[in-house]
């Protein structure tokens, strides 16, 4: 029963010298998916370039800025057209040759292939194939985990994302260096990722479950920063990519030093295994070992009557998400936030080469600017609740990025940029513990899945969008920001969770939130009918779990 292993699992602590040397092994995978997800920002850069004017001078000589050819390529905005040339009856025509601007980008995945003009199609699909493939993961080894162990699928992931990592760099054809990216993305920012999420809330208590699941988000900007700072040490592409692949190397050794979930050994029934690992945490942590005769007979009494009770227990299923009316307005609603959140946070990071000054210092402060956002999420959110700040940070984030469309390019809009980040990186991290608590126990982890759909929906379209910058060079930024806007708005009009009994039966989440929003909050409405609902027991941590991360 799950009362038995919460018991056993009691006996070290919520959170001592062992979770924390296990914790320590389990967020290396967040920094390794932050490096294989934003690696192409500087693996396939896209440099300034223009066309080349064949007969005036040759691909090794010509210089991106050479004064002369303004004569032969038209000029917008002071700045060289980047497809178009003047041919001898000076009509504009688009060109097939191009000169690259090498001041920050020597070598690059789009100069190699010419990603560029009519084809930069391919770069936003490399990226949208590598988001395709965080999916895949997700639904895939989430249910490996549950069949063959968290252990397992990390270990696995992390082999595999070492061999993909590193072998990517070697593909010089583009559809096969596309099918390499999805399988990166299963297991570069899926696999291991998830599975060392799952496996750190599972281990530490209640109280320390929000600050360790934010710390893999702090993580995984750490790994922006990591690309950022090889991408400027690297000048050759194909090295650069090896680098990043290399870091899955911190991943390898776990398969000795690393222990299984006991929660998950004891769902499986493999008890003295679960007993075994919580007796040697209980040492280290200097905690009274537990006793192994009596959780043993308590362990295999409850597997003895496990498929009894599974078969007594109603089932819930995504359908009665939307079934009523509050749950349907509260899971359209929450769907939005994860979707709009998702395509502006990857929007942000994606786009730092379009930033004045030094793209590898654009994008290594993007990844910076999200700590001190982590740090005040932490501190804020049993504060002011969470209905408030998810709110607040989205409409900030939303107006952030509006705001920089009316600027001048400059310093100005690089500032109002990474403040634009440092908003939506905290709502991002809110919407996954405010998702959790909205929603009854028998569906919260089918809301999250929905949610994390959302995410990597909107996460895969994000290359897509920023291609609408050749019709209107603002239109891919109004577009994220008008859904940070208005995902923030429609936010006031969801419950608050914070310090409330969470709902467990789809009576109760129906009845949940009813008639409290911002507003009759602010103008002392009706109060929230959940009032009544017990608290319910700790719930033994699933590999659903694994739902709420960034991906």
């Amino acid at each position: 029963m799950d009362s038995d292993i919460d018991n056993l699992m009691g006996h070290i602590g919520e959170f001592g010298k062992y979770q924390m040397r296990q914790f320590l092994l389990h967020i290396l995978a967040g920094g390794t998916a932050g490096v294989h997800m934003l690696s192409l920002v500087t693996v396939a850069a896209t440099p300034d370039h223009r066309c080349l004017v064949d007969g005036v001078e040759s691909a090794f000589n010509a210089t991106y800025n050479d004064p002369d050819m303004r004569q032969y390529i038209p000029v917008v905005d002071g700045e060289f057209d980047s497809c178009h040339l003047y041919d001898s009856n000076n009509d504009t025509i688009t060109c097939n040759q191009w000169v690259y601007d090498n001041q920050y980008y020597r070598s690059s995945r789009v100069i190699d292939w010419n990603m560029i003009c009519d084809h930069r199609w391919m770069a936003a699909v490399s990226q949208s194939v590598f988001m395709f493939g965080v999916f895949t993961g997700a639904v895939v080894l989430g249910s490996l985990a549950d069949r063959f162990g968290r252990k397992t699928i990390f270990c696995l992931s992390g082999l595999l994302q070492l061999i993909l990592g590193v072998s990517v760099a070697f593909f010089s054809e583009y559809y096969s260096f596309l099918f390499m990216r999805y399988l990166l993305g299963i297991f570069g920012s899926a696999g291991a990722y998830i599975t060392g999420f799952v496996l750190t809330m599972e281990l530490v208590g209640p109280s320390k479950r929000t600050i360790c699941g934010i710390s893999f988000q702090a993580s995984f900007a750490l790994g922006v920063m990591l690309v950022a700072l090889w991408g400027a040490l690297i000048g050759d592409r194909v090295m650069l990519q090896v680098v990043y692949g290399l870091h899955s190397l911190l991943i390898i050794p776990h398969f000795w030093i690393m222990d299984e979930s006991p929660r998950w050994l004891w769902s499986q029934g493999r008890i003295h295994e679960a007993v075994s690992i919580v007796e040697r945490a209980a040492k280290i942590n200097g905690q009274d070992a537990p006793d192994r005769a009596f959780y043993v007979s308590r362990g295999m009494s409850g597997m003895r009557t496990k498929e009894e009770m599974e078969l007594n227990t109603p089932k819930a299923g995504i359908i009665d998400l939307v079934r009523t009316p509050n749950l349907r307005a509260k899971t359209l609603n929450c769907a939005l936030n994860w979707f709009a959140n998702s395509i502006v946070y990857y929007g942000l990071s994606l786009n730092t080469g379009k930033l004045l000054g030094n793209p590898y210092l654009m994008l290594f402060i993007v990844g910076l600017v999200e700590w001190p956002s982590y740090i005040a999420t932490v501190l804020l959110m049993d504060r002011t609740g969470r209905r408030s700040l998810i709110s607040s940070t989205m409409l900030l984030g939303g107006f952030a990025c509006l705001l920089a469309v009316f600027i001048p390019n400059g310093t100005v809009v690089t500032v109002i940029v990474m403040i634009g980040k440092f908003f939506i990186a905290a709502s991002f991290a809110i919407i996954y513990n405010y998702t959790a608590e909205m929603f009854p126990t028998v569906v919260r982890n089918t809301a999250l899945g929905v949610g994390s759909m959302c995410a990597r929906l909107s996460g895969a379209l994000t290359p897509m969008i920023g291609l609408l910058d050749s019709l209107d060079k603002t239109l891919p930024t109004v577009i994220f920001a008008s859904l940070a806007l208005l995902a923030g708005a429609l936010a006031l009009f969801l419950p608050e969770t914070a310090g409330k009994p969470m709902p467990q039966t789809l009576e109760e989440g129906e009845e949940f939130g009813k008639g409290d929003t911002a507003f009759s909050s602010c103008f002392g409405g009706a109060r929230r009918r959940t009032a009544s609902l017990a608290v319910p027991e700790q719930s033994t941590p699933r590999n659903d779990i694994a739902l709420n991360i960034r991906d």
